[in-house]
């Protein structure tokens, strides 16, 4: 068997993806990524003369994930590549070519939980105050901020999302989220002005003419690339004297967070963000958590007594 980067992937393996695509609905990233994964632990095999279907001792398997952190594999790739892993060994398992999985017994360390960064109510208020610049680009820069925020939308939903799949009467927008899996997503009152004025007003303006089924266009009649909308964001934040680092997705931290401060229902903001497991959504729980210890420490009354000693 060839041992290059380029070789082509186990039929068997191709069989997992396709079992993937279908029944867990995960997106083309998602699969293609795995699919780098499932490649290099095929390289690696190769080099034991281990075929992918066959019995993996933990010895190798071990030696496989460290050579992977040798490579200084962020904790995220690490993690996917994990759960790659776990996914294709279940599969063999079903498939009745392995006994057991060799992940079961095998000790890896857990993925360090590494909280969101957001804005404060106060930044994302500054951020979406600003005033206005004589553009039109600067309308539509300001209105896709306020539905980002509004919606908790993915930056590439956002730049992607087309006209017709928002509801002005309603309020709402249908989102074709990861993995093709729709969801309708409330955008409140203000976003709603904000779309409305856009719509009628400024986006005809930007196309001149044109057509385009986007919602949000460049003068070029296209959708705004997520490049493009990351460039907008930083610019705003310049101008609105936020000094912190910020990227589009803080927006949508945000937004789940400031939700979740405000009463929000686990669950409707599991359903709001498209998350496939409610797990994701938790972490934001730990943002929750550390607000809701700091208000325990400065108003609990034993606590208030004792700084009184």
């Amino acid at each position: 068997m060839t041992t290059t980067a380029d070789q082509i992937l186990d039929p068997l393996a191709e069989r997992y993806l396709g079992h993937l695509r279908v029944e867990g609905g995960l997106s083309a990233n998602t699969l293609e990524a795995y699919r780098r994964d499932l490649s290099k632990l095929q390289i690696f095999l190769a080099r034991h003369r281990v075929e992918m279907g066959e019995t993996v001792a933990p010895q190798q398997l071990t030696g496989f994930l460290t050579s992977l952190k040798e490579q200084r594999l962020s904790a995220a790739s690490m993690a996917r590549t994990l759960s790659a892993l776990r996914g294709w060994f279940r599969f063999l398992v079903r498939e009745g070519l392995l006994p057991a999985s060799p992940m079961q017994d095998l000790s890896v360390a857990r993925r360090a939980v590494r909280l969101p960064k957001t804005l404060t109510s106060v930044e994302v208020a500054a951020l979406l105050d600003l005033p206005p610049l004589p553009t039109l680009e600067d309308q539509r820069d300001r209105t896709m901020l306020e539905l980002m925020y509004a919606s908790g939308l993915r930056v590439s939903e956002l730049v992607s999302v087309e006209l017709i799949r928002l509801d002005l009467r309603v309020g709402c927008l249908r989102i074709l989220g990861k993995g093709s899996k729709e969801r309708l997503v409330p955008i409140g009152e203000v976003a709603r002005e904000a779309l409305a004025h856009y719509v009628e007003h400024v986006r005809s303006a930007i196309l001149n003419r044109r057509t385009s089924r986007a919602l949000f266009v460049s003068r070029r009649g296209g959708p705004l690339t997520r490049q493009a909308f990351w460039k907008i964001v930083s610019r705003r934040a310049q101008r609105a004297g936020i000094a912190k680092p910020i990227s589009p997705h803080i927006l949508r931290h945000s937004f789940a967070t400031h939700l979740l401060e405000g009463g929000a229902d686990l669950r409707a903001v599991q359903a709001m963000l498209g998350h496939a497991d409610i797990a994701t959504t938790q972490i934001y729980t730990h943002v929750e958590r550390g607000r809701l210890k700091q208000v325990h420490r400065k108003f609990f009354p034993r606590q208030a007594r004792q700084r009184m000693k």
